[in-house]
C-alpha cells in the first residue's frame, strides 16, 4: 500500500437532494417573478423620458 492512498479514495458518492415544492411555494415563486415585472415596468414607465433623452439627438442648429 502506498502511503496517502487509501481504499476508495478519489471516489465520489452520489448524493441525493430531496426537495419538495407545495402548491404555496409554487405561488410564492410566480408571485415574486410576477411581481419583479411589475414592479421593472413601472420603474422603466417611471424614467422612460429621461432613459430616451440620452440617446436621442441634440437638434443641430444649420445655418
Amino acid at each position: 500500500m502506498v502511503a496517502g492512498l487509501h481504499h476508495g479514495e478519489g471516489r465520489e458518492r452520489p448524493v441525493m437532494h430531496l426537495a419538495y415544492l407545495d402548491a404555496g411555494s409554487g405561488s410564492l415563486i410566480v408571485q415574486a417573478v410576477v411581481g419583479g415585472v411589475a414592479g421593472a415596468a413601472v420603474a422603466a414607465k417611471l424614467y422612460w423620458r429621461r432613459l430616451v433623452a440620452r440617446f436621442r439627438r441634440q437638434p443641430t442648429d444649420h445655418r
